[in-house]
């Protein structure tokens, strides 16, 4: 019997999911495995690591789990769409799924013999279980499905079928308007009020409440411009830096090496964020929290641009604990050169690449939180939590 336990290969560490998802209480994670999951043994598996999921490409065994579920097609082509990075950011990301949802329950058909919000429950956990297994839950997806799910189990018994198809719709557009169109818009005019005349505006990446800032302040009659940092393997920047030069707003391009440079030209940093935690720690795209860090140093104000929907009550650290693991093959492969351009992480080679999706911004470096509820310290992220219960936040 000793030989036998001791011949038991020891069991894999379960995987967290990302930075933005919600690690805890996510139901069907095993399912998610099954039909075609990201977990799993990998070349590229690096140790400190391991306990994250890891990342694989969307094939052609997720598509035919997918389809043996009878899933929706749109909720197979969104899934798609995630993996693929077609869809990006944890807004757009979450009005993407809530969408189709919408379209899930306009097309359901109550099965003979079954109850409408029972059996809806059922065909919606294993879309959410599939959409899972292709990239991380959010933390915003996450808020939404509870919500959603809390809405289809209050709704009355004694409503027809399709009354109750009609009160879900509206209830998702509704949803999607208050948190957030009118969230952003509310954000927009909150973060203005800190933009002058002269001033000099650095951000990172792409965010979308960011970009509407901006645009917003230009439209104004606001004399600034704006700074614009990126760097591999996502390249985000590009596409703030088309969009605000499409807007007609003067911009400059510089690469992260040279942040610690530009910051000392800027008097603002709006920087966007996929969640914010109990602690004031901001988890957002990796790079966010060295743009972050370099600023403090230059005594420059950060403005961390965030909806309350994506706030949680978990309390994060550093960015190894939870964490997303995005495509080696992005940073892999250097497009116009050589080198690494030509290897493949495998134990042939010897080569691992680490691709963390996101990063952890420590509280102290956020000089105010622009939510829809007004602006606040980091400090103030427990109170709102507090003050605003789960249903009130979301």
């Amino acid at each position: 019997k000793a030989q036998v336990k001791a011949a038991k290969p020891p069991k894999q560490p379960r995987g967290q999911g990302g930075a933005g998802a919600e690690p805890r209480g996510q139901k069907g994670k095993g399912e998610g495995a099954k039909a075609g999951g990201r977990a799993g043994p990998r070349a590229n598996n690096i140790d400190l690591f391991a306990h994250l999921d890891q990342h694989s490409a969307f094939g052609s065994e997720q598509l035919l789990a997918g389809l043996q579920e009878e899933l929706h097609p749109a909720v197979l082509r969104l899934g798609q769409e995630y993996a693929s990075g077609g869809v990006v950011g944890g807004s757009a990301r979450c009005v993407a799924m809530l969408s189709v949802f919408r379209q899930v329950i306009r097309d359901y058909v109550t099965p003979e013999g079954k109850q409408f919000t029972r059996d809806l429950l059922k065909v919606l956990q294993k879309s959410i279980t599939f959409l899972n297994s292709c990239r991380p839950i959010s933390v915003s997806m996450g808020n939404a499905i509870r919500y959603l799910k809390k809405e289809i189990a209050e709704c009355s018994p004694e409503l027809e079928d399709e009354e109750l198809r009609e009160e879900l719709i509206s209830v998702i557009d509704k949803f999607v308007h208050d948190k957030y169109v009118d969230a952003h818009k509310v954000m927009s005019e909150y973060a203005v009020s800190k933009i002058a005349d002269g001033d000099t505006v650095l951000t990172f990446g792409f965010s979308n409440v960011v970009f509407r800032v901006l645009t917003r302040a230009f439209k104004l009659g606001k004399k600034f411009t704006v700074v614009v940092v990126d760097c591999r393997p996502q390249h985000e920047g590009r596409t703030m830096l088309r969009r605000l030069l499409k807007a007609g707003i003067a911009c400059t391009f510089a690469n992260i090496s040279a942040t610690a440079h530009m910051v000392q030209r800027a008097q603002k940093v709006f920087l966007g964020a996929a969640s914010v935690c109990a602690n004031g720690t901001v988890i957002s795209r990796a790079g966010t929290a060295t743009v972050a860090m370099l600023a403090h140093a230059s005594e420059v104000p950060v403005m961390v641009c965030c909806e309350t929907q994506k706030f949680t009550e978990r309390v994060q650290l550093d960015s190894i604990t939870s964490n997303e693991l995005g495509d080696p093959q992005g940073l892999a492969k250097a497009p116009g050169g050589t080198g690494l351009a030509d290897l493949s992480p495998s134990p042939r080679t010897g080569l691992q690449v680490l691709n963390l999706m996101y990063d952890a911004m420590p509280a102290e470096y956020v000089t105010m939180i622009v939510t829809e509820v007004g602006m606040i310290p980091s400090s103030s992220v427990p109170v709102i939590l507090r003050e605003y219960s789960q249903e009130a936040l979301i």
